[in-house]
Formats: structure tokens, C-alpha cells, sequence
């Protein structure tokens, strides 16, 4: 993008909120909280990162996000309920798009559904392709380990962690265990825990001795405790 020198408007990324509305499913807010209703029902461009699970407050208490980054004519984040259809079509998009097409320029719409429902679809721009998913077995779905896997593939791409495990569409459950173990081995040595700590640990939190009994929710609880000790 063009640096345009001089006074103007804060560098900062475009938040994009996701509500099915009479004429409209998302929108963006002005500086004095106002909606901005966005007619336009995709935004193409290139998905930078992604936030699974966020903690955020809002004027209806704590809640947890998906927040997908993307930079186009500008950044944008689009904003989404982690419980939300269009979350949870999101992920199963991304789950089977391949680290090549993931580098490229993507256009995520939004289509209404019944009731409230808003759901996402991607579209391959150059070819106009839609990327098909499937919703067989979804209520099994274990949401909080594809949002990690997702989130470790996206990062692998832009280079935020290159020593992460590879982790492609067809990673079973215990792979993806495993690239969390791995994670966490990263933070444990930065942290120059002995075994005998991180034993200690688990045993006082989980009642568990290894990170191997650990559940993916716990792992993960376990990841960020240890990410908080490093900042």
C-alpha cells in the first residue's frame, strides 16, 4: 500500500462486525460508536492472521471472538462470535483451503441465513471458484482445536513462528496434540522450567502429571499461562 506522508487518520485496522440485518450482515462502527452498515456482501484480500477464542469485553459482559485479519485496500478485522455459524463456517473454510491458496488474495462474503444466522463463503477471486465445505458431524466438531490448528497454519504462512510443526488440512487430532506439545516444549525452555516445575504445575492445576493427559483445552490453557509468564 501507498504511505501517504502527512497529517490524516490513524494507521490503525478497520474493525468489520458480522450482523444479519434487514439489508446488510455486517458493518463498522464510527468514532462515536455509530454503525456503519456495509451493503457490499464480500471483502477481497489477504488473510494475514486469525484469532480464535478471544477474550473480549463487551457492554453484554465478556465474550470470546474470532477475529480474521485481512489486508486489502486497507487492514481490516472482521469480527464474529466464536459460538457464531459464521465462526464455525470460517474455520471449516480455512480448514481445507492449502498453504498455497492461503497465500493468495481471498474473498470472504457474507450470506444470510434463517433467523439471525449469517454464515461465511469464500470465493477464489481469479476464478470465481467457491470453496465448498461440509457440515457432516459439525455438532462433534471439536471447535477450540480446529481454531489452533487453523491459527498455527495461517502463522506458519506469514512467518510468525517457522518452527511450528507442519500442520496441513489432513492433520489428525493427535498431530494436532502433538504440535501443541511442541509449543509448549518452546515456552517451557525460554522459561528454563525444569521438568520437575512443569510436573509440579500440572499436578497442582490438573491433577495430572504429564502435558501428554492433558486434554487439547487444557494444553492450550497451559500454552497461554506459560505465553503470560514470558511478557
Amino acid at each position: 500500500m501507498e504511505v501517504k506522508l502527512g497529517f490524516g487518520a490513524a494507521p490503525k485496522p478497520q474493525y468489520v462486525f458480522v450482523s444479519k440485518e434487514s439489508d446488510h450482515c455486517w458493518y463498522m462502527l464510527s468514532d462515536n460508536t455509530r454503525q456503519i452498515p456495509i451493503y457490499e456482501t464480500a471483502l477481497t484480500g489477504v488473510i494475514t492472521g486469525i484469532e480464535v477464542n478471544k477474550k473480549v469485553e463487551t457492554s453484554h459482559g465478556d465474550t470470546e471472538k474470532t477475529d480474521l485479519q485481512i489486508l486489502a485496500d486497507k487492514p481490516y478485522v472482521i469480527r464474529s462470535g466464536s459460538e457464531s455459524y459464521f465462526s464455525k463456517s470460517l474455520l471449516l473454510s480455512l480448514d481445507v483451503l492449502t498453504s498455497e491458496q492461503l497465500r493468495h488474495p481471498l474473498t470472504i462474503a457474507v450470506s444470510p441465513g434463517n433467523s439471525n444466522v449469517v454464515f461465511c463463503n469464500i470465493y477464489d477471486p481469479v476464478t470465481y471458484r467457491f470453496i465448498g465445505v461440509s457440515w457432516d458431524g459439525y455438532r462433534e466438531i471439536n471447535w477450540q482445536t480446529l481454531g489452533q490448528k487453523i491459527s498455527i497454519k495461517i502463522n506458519r504462512i506469514q512467518n510468525l513462528d517457522p518452527d511450528l510443526t507442519k500442520v496441513s488440512p489432513y492433520t489428525t487430532a493427535s498431530e494436532i496434540h502433538a504440535v501443541l506439545i511442541a509449543q509448549s516444549d518452546t515456552y517451557l525452555a525460554q522459561l528454563n522450567w525444569t521438568p520437575e516445575q512443569g510436573k509440579e504445575y500440572l499436578q497442582q492445576k490438573y491433577g495430572k502429571r504429564s502435558r501428554l493427559e492433558l486434554t487439547d483445552v487444557e494444553i492450550l490453557e497451559f500454552i497461554d499461562y506459560l505465553k503470560l509468564q514470558l511478557t
